[in-house]
């Protein structure tokens, strides 16, 4: 069972990755700072609704599919 906050940074990274995207790439898409993409991705910040859409977007899916692969790896 991983923290939720562990598990979304996990997420989100690997996305990002494949994605072939840099951190500041993602932060620059999603208007948000690279510092705070670095955050969410180590566990260490939980992002906002508003946030999580952004990040969707600049990813080019949708929150659910980025929650799916979250909820599948913590333990509900």
């Amino acid at each position: 069972m991983e923290n939720s906050n562990v598990a979304f940074g996990k997420v989100l990274a690997s996305l990002r990755q494949s994605a072939r995207l840099s951190q500041e790439e993602l932060a620059e898409r999603a208007d948000i700072h690279r510092t705070y993409v670095s955050q969410v991705e180590r566990g260490l910040k939980s992002p906002t609704l508003i946030v999580l859409f952004r990040l969707a977007s600049a990813l080019e899916t949708t929150p659910s599919r980025i929650l799916k692969q979250v909820e599948a790896k913590v333990s509900l």
